[in-house]
């Protein structure tokens, strides 16, 4: 029964903050300068043929009939057509979000694969030079923005040992191992800022574990530390990893969009900065509110595998 109303209690918030959501996306949206009807005419039109395209394209409406509209057709899973061409707004996602997909994924399995190991050495080794190392690489990677990490992963894999390719994008089904290629570097230059976020609560999580009176037995009757960390401290430092890349989804999605640009990936990001240069509106709130919902999805996916991994959170007693 408990579970049930947690369950329905983070159904009801899902659902407001979508509402919110899609309010502050329009809002937000038909605040940017310019007009696509100027864009779509250019800059010789008179003012009436703008304002006949204007009527056209429904732009002369109120601000709250158009958000009606447009909330209607999200409700039926319709986001609208693009201004410039009136393609469908899911038909111009669809082919894009598989390239987006493939980077986040990648990114996220990569910074788990740098960060779990890290962290577990900075832990153990706290106390030596290889615990300082990754702390401080750690650090310096916080502060390193995602398009300088690209920029010099191109330099040094690209321009300076031929290695791999500095941009573009080659379909999985076309040539795998150009596909393969390509993904590379954006990947790594992801997964590279999320594992130094990452590496610091692994770290914590560790450090936690080291205190404990299960660790110190296991390492009187014999264990070595690793063996020891791995044993009792994974489902602790899953508990903390689940929680940050929770909290870091949408840095993980904003990442995703500047790695797009800086290689020239064909994703949900060059799509949107395009749509926002053209103006077109349709575009870039469909585009924002598809990114918005696979957040609130995949928090909530998060906030669920709390249960999975510690069932003490199954009680109302280890309700969040």
């Amino acid at each position: 029964m408990q579970l049930a109303l947690r369950l329905a209690r983070r159904a009801g918030v899902f659902l407001v903050s979508l509402l919110g959501a899609s309010l502050l996306i329009f809002l937000v949206t038909n605040a940017l300068p310019g007009d696509v009807a100027q864009v779509l005419l250019g800059t010789d039109a008179t003012p009436e043929a703008l304002a006949e395209l204007r009527a056209q394209l429904g732009l002369d409406q109120p601000l709250a009939v158009r958000y009606l509209q447009w909330l209607g057709g999200l409700l039926v899973g319709d986001f609208g057509s693009s201004h410039l061409n009136g393609q469908p707004v899911l038909g111009l996602l669809a082919p894009r979000l598989a390239v987006t997909l493939w980077l986040v994924l990648f990114g996220v399995l990569g910074s788990l694969l740098i960060a779990v190991p890290a962290g577990m050495v900075a832990a153990v080794k706290r106390r030596s030079w290889p615990g300082f190392t990754i702390s401080a690489a750690a650090q310096v990677g916080m502060a390193i923005p995602v398009f300088w990490g690209g920029i010099m992963l191109v330099l040094v894999f690209a321009v300076w040992l031929h290695w791999l390719p500095a941009n573009g994008y080659v379909p999985l089904l076309r040539d795998p191992a150009q596909w393969a290629s390509h993904l590379v570097l954006p990947a790594l230059t992801l997964a590279g800022v999320q594992a130094a976020v990452l590496i610091r609560y692994v770290r914590s999580a560790f450090l936690e574990v080291l205190n404990e009176d299960y660790y110190r037995t296991a390492r009187a009757i014999g264990w070595t530390p690793m063996r020891a960390l791995l044993r009792h401290g994974m489902r602790n430092a899953a508990i903390s990893l689940v929680t940050v890349l929770g909290l870091q989804v949408s840095s993980v999605l904003v990442g995703a969009i500047v790695v797009e640009s800086v290689f020239t990936l064909p994703g949900l990001g060059t799509l949107l900065i395009t749509a926002v240069g053209q103006r077109d509106l349709l575009v870039v709130q469909g585009t924002v509110m598809f990114l918005v919902l696979a957040v609130l999805l995949i928090s909530a996916l998060v906030d669920l595998s709390y249960l999975l991994i510690d069932p003490r959170q199954r009680t109302a007693g280890g309700a969040r």
